[in-house]
């Protein structure tokens, strides 16, 4: 099986594993205590922290321990705008930060706060102008990740953080995801960061707080990590974290050159292989070990179950492999495709031999399940993707039946009399309601050629996907997305043919 999901979690690290089971040995005594046991753990944390201070960048202490990252970043945004109260109540994030920091936000604005949002490009990237700009008086805080989760993209950060100085507001830098890779160079004045994320541990989390920064720890006080994360410490998986993040750093450069070598093979090959793919994120700025590309008329839940069957461990922020049918806000934010969404993130020690593989078996899985679901052959590729539908259509035989039901049977098209939507009047209407993506993004793509050029076709649905995938499908395929209406049920999604 190949682990191609390593931005949800990374392997634990050999040298992780030795440092763990070395300190569940001789550090399992209260590091508070003074007598031999006790002094013994105190070293163990000290030495724990001073090796993530030099990897994150900052004094020891300024660094503490929690609990995940996720509370790392939670402690941090609360601190942050409690120790500003008098500043101001406002917060900004970006649009496509991680959900610990749009949770925490929400939270905010719960509470009376104001949150200003800072929208991307189709990247996935803020301009930092934008950023700049939203930096208004009364702001307390400001949230930036140094690269996507989802996609990749490296963020501006040190221009964000520029920004930030000239408006005297702190920032807090969400850094999971790149931590692995080097330090953040930029003047920040918060960080978080996730163990597991880099090759730790479970239950690691770290935080940084530049001193000057105003902050205070909310909740009951604790005498605990300079009172900023309560309990008592874990300190074999904080032992474990330290020594992963500082191996992952010393093996960052060879490999962050041989994994952005397979990725940009990802990057090449899967549009030249399938056809109707986007690629999403920055081509450049981006991490060495990630990349993601979304399928026209395919589902991403089939899809994921047909390459976990095929042997490939990869995520997806496709709105139909979430429990909630609604696009990743990531996705949703950028503007691109969400139908058939395919994260890989490959693992340190990723083989070679196990990129090519993915890169055979893609074509066929895709075409196979597109083929099930009833979706128009594209011309351009069409022969290659087909070369491959054998093996994927024998993993893919048995759920046939069964997805074809879930998503109510055969996709067609239902034209229907439905007169004037918005001002246009629409040559013919097609009736998607109470259909999954991609089922109603592949009826538009059958009928778009019986209307005459310069028509328009209107789809009824009521998936919140259809929002973000028939304006990305107009843009993938040449045609004008004229926008959307109210309808009876759902809404009605205009389509004019240019082409």
């Amino acid at each position: 099986m190949a682990y191609f999901d390593c931005a949800s979690s990374a392997p634990l690290h050999p040298v992780a594993r030795q440092a763990l089971l070395a300190a569940l040995e001789e550090g399992w005594a209260d590091p508070a205590r003074l007598y031999r046991e006790g002094r013994r753990a105190r070293l163990l944390l000290d030495a724990a922290r001073e090796t993530a201070a030099e990897a994150v960048g900052c004094r020891p202490d300024e660094l503490v321990f929690t609990p995940s990252g996720t509370r790392a970043v939670h402690s941090g945004v609360a601190g942050a705008l409690a120790g500003r109260r008098r500043a101001g109540r406002a917060l900004v994030v970006s649009a496509v930060e991680h959900s610990s920091v749009l949770h925490a936000a929400e939270a905010h604005e719960a509470a009376g706060g104001t949150v200003v949002r800072v929208g991307v490009d189709r990247t996935g990237r803020v301009g930092p102008a934008a950023y700049a700009e939203a930096l208004g008086p009364g702001t307390a805080l400001a949230c930036l990740q140094s690269a996507n989760h989802e996609v990749g993209t490296e963020q501006p950060v040190a221009e964000v953080a520029r920004a930030c100085a000239a408006a005297g507001v702190p920032l807090l830098v969400d850094a999971a995801q790149s931590l692995a890779w080097g330090p953040v160079d930029a003047e920040w004045s918060l960080l978080a960061g996730s163990a597991h994320k880099w090759g730790g541990p479970a239950g690691v989390g770290l935080l940084a707080v530049r001193k000057g920064v105003r902050f205070a720890p909310q909740g009951p006080a604790d005498e605990r990590e300079f009172g900023r994360a309560p309990g008592f410490e874990n300190l074999p998986a904080i032992v474990a974290a330290a020594a992963g993040l500082r191996a992952v750093r010393q093996e960052a450069g060879e490999e962050g050159g041989r994994l952005r070598a397979l990725v940009e093979r990802i990057r090449a090959r899967v549009p030249e292989l399938v056809p109707d793919v986007e690629v999403v994120g920055d081509p450049v700025r981006r991490l060495p070990h990630l990349v993601t590309f979304s399928c026209l008329y395919v589902d991403g839940e089939a899809l994921l179950h047909e390459l976990d069957r095929a042997g490939f461990s990869v995520s997806s922020g496709s709105s139909c492999t979430s429990s909630t049918l609604t696009p990743s806000h990531v996705l949703r934010a950028m503007g691109v495709l969400s139908e058939g969404n395919v994260r890989v993130s490959l693992p340190p020690g990723a083989a070679e031999g196990d990129v090519e593989r993915f890169l055979d078996v893609l074509p066929g899985v895709v075409s196979a399940v597109r083929e099930r679901l009833g979706a128009p052959v594209s011309a351009a590729g069409a022969g290659d993707a087909g070369a491959f539908a054998g093996e994927a259509g024998a993993l893919a035989g048995e759920a046939e039946a069964e997805e074809a039901a879930a998503f109510g049977g055969e996709a067609g098209p239902s034209p229907a009399s439905a007169g004037a939507v918005g001002g246009e009047q629409p040559a013919l209407t097609v009736d998607s309601l109470g259909k999954r993506c991609p089922v109603p993004v592949i009826e538009l793509a059958k009928v778009i050629g019986d209307v005459a050029v310069g028509e328009v076709v209107a789809v009824l649905s009521d998936d919140e996907a259809a929002r973000l995938d028939f304006p990305a499908w107009c843009e993938m395929r040449g045609q004008e997305y004229v926008g959307e209406r109210p309808a009876e049920r759902g809404s009605a999604y205009l389509v004019r043919r240019r082409a």
